[in-house]
């Protein structure tokens, strides 16, 4: 069911970050890009045709088994110029100013350590190079007609994440972050809306089904498996309509 999500996820918000690539330059043949925390996808496709025959992709991530649903992705769109690497990015062992863009999308909502990741990525990047980062901010994380047991368990997950370090709102902080080393950042945001039966209305469900045991610590079981039964109906009914959380993109040239 993760990889599902996570593939999911890549999918939905691929227009977006094709949208950013073309703000930060269409052309980038010949150039050297790293998707960090790729997981099952995510900017490989965008960054492939982005980086063309010429250039290349690594995708780097700290799980194998997404890093293997990643690989059958790359097979099946031949992408002939990625190639994907096992590297915790606390602790990496990428070149040193090796890529021309470093890209990572929902690492610190749910990570946390916002200073070590932004160290991490500005080590790798060569002079001139892009810094793309894209976070969430949740506050139009919404549905319609209003869905309370969803609701709710967006509140619980952020409480989760928040208890472990993250913060599901970490998109409002990036221009600050990228300030403070230094840089100048650019942002642009997209919200998504989403009609009845997208499969994303239900990704409030999917994120509780993996992050169980951190949400049985803020509230009861049987209560919990209650809200998410009641969650469910709700974002089932055949009208349901929502959008999504803000994603906030901010990118800067190093």
């Amino acid at each position: 069911m993760e990889l599902d999500r996570l593939l999911l996820q890549s999918e939905v918000w691929e227009p977006a970050g094709r949208r950013l690539l073309e703000q930060i330059g269409p052309d980038g043949h010949g150039r050297r890009a790293l998707d960090v925390g790729c997981g099952a996808l995510g900017w490989l496709r965008l960054l492939s045709a982005w980086a063309g025959d010429t250039g290349s992709v690594l995708g780097s991530d700290v799980d194998k088994v997404l890093l293997e649903r990643a690989a059958g992705v790359a097979e099946r769109d031949r992408l002939l110029n990625v190639r994907l690497l096992v590297d915790d990015l606390f602790t990496t062992k990428l070149e040193r100013r090796g890529f021309d863009l470093v890209h990572a999308r929902l690492m610190l909502a749910p990570l946390g350590r916002a200073e070590e990741q932004l160290t991490s990525h500005l080590s790798l990047l060569a002079p001139g190079g892009v810094l793309v980062l894209e976070e969430p901010d949740c506050h139009s994380w919404r549905f319609e007609a209003p869905a309370p047991a969803a609701q709710r368990v967006l509140e619980l997950l952020a409480e989760a994440f928040r208890a472990s370090g993250g913060d599901m709102d970490a998109g409002r902080g990036l221009p600050e972050l990228l300030h403070a080393r230094g840089l100048t950042p650019r942002v642009r945001t997209e919200v998504l809306e989403l009609p009845p039966n997208h499969p994303y209305l239900r990704m409030p469900l999917a994120l509780a089904a993996g992050l169980r045991d951190r949400l049985v610590a803020l509230t009861d079981p049987g209560e919990l498996d209650a809200l998410l039964a009641e969650a469910e109906s709700e974002l089932t009914t055949p009208q349901r309509r929502g959008t999504t959380f803000t994603l906030v993109q901010c990118w800067a040239r190093v």
